[in-house]
């Protein structure tokens, strides 16, 4: 499986940006979850978004709900989140990730295939 994570770049606080994470590999024809996370300097990775490709059940941690918004296109197995009213404290690498036969988590140890990272960097 191969995750290839794009869209990030440098936004004004209260700004917007759309990430996507296209997913490729055989591994696809399995139920399985996407999930967005970000790692800022000197912190922890933390979980920002998630979403069960089967049926579409979403979750997100309470920092970003109402500003975030993941989706994800079956046909082009892609997912995608839009984020909206940026702040400086969200920037950090995000990255995309896999789990196989699971729904959305927060877990990273679930996660089987990780993309690159893409930075959001928040700033005026």
């Amino acid at each position: 499986v191969q995750l290839q994570a794009s869209g990030g770049g440098l936004v004004q606080p209260g700004g917007s940006l759309r990430l996507s994470c296209a997913a490729s590999g055989s591994t696809l024809r399995y139920d399985y979850a996407i999930g967005w996370f970000r790692q800022a300097p000197g912190k922890e990775r933390e979980g920002v978004s998630c979403i069960n490709m089967s049926d579409g059940g979403t979750g997100s941690t309470d920092s970003v709900k109402g500003r975030f918004t993941i989706s994800r296109d079956n046909v082009e197995n892609t997912v995608y989140l839009q984020m909206n009213s940026l702040k400086p404290e969200d920037t950090a690498v995000y990255h995309c990730a896999l789990a196989v036969g699971l729904g959305c988590t927060f877990s990273t140890s679930d996660y089987d295939y990780w993309g690159q990272g893409t930075q959001v960097t928040v700033s005026s």
